[in-house]
């Protein structure tokens, strides 16, 4: 293995410790979505979990609970997006701009 290749493989486990540790950062890191005009408010994590759900109680209407299924919906599914996006977009600078599969 030549002195290049070496070199290489050095580079390569940077990046993999600088990604796992951008992805420990990125995992505590939060972004939030509402919905409804802000009677439904999430709050997600870069790993995509829901860390947070409030509902206004002007949101509850007994006779419509379908709207607020929706509302909770597409608040949870927006903060999921931008918490994958965020993700993906960190992890992008980090990378260059180099897809490499499996790694995140």
């Amino acid at each position: 293995m030549g002195g290049n290749m070496a070199k290489m493989m050095k580079q390569v486990q940077k990046m993999q410790s600088d990604m796992l540790k951008l992805q420990e950062e990125l995992g505590e890191r939060t972004v939030e979505s509402t919905a409804g005009g802000g009677v439904v408010k999430v709050v997600a994590n870069g790993r995509q979990e829901v860390v947070s759900l409030e509902i206004k109680p002007e949101a509850v209407d007994p006779e419509d609970v379908e709207m607020l299924q929706d509302l909770v919906l597409t608040a949870v599914n927006d903060a999921l997006k931008k918490a994958q996006e965020m993700m993906s977009s960190e992890m992008g600078k980090l990378t260059g701009g180099m897809n490499l599969p499996g790694m995140f």
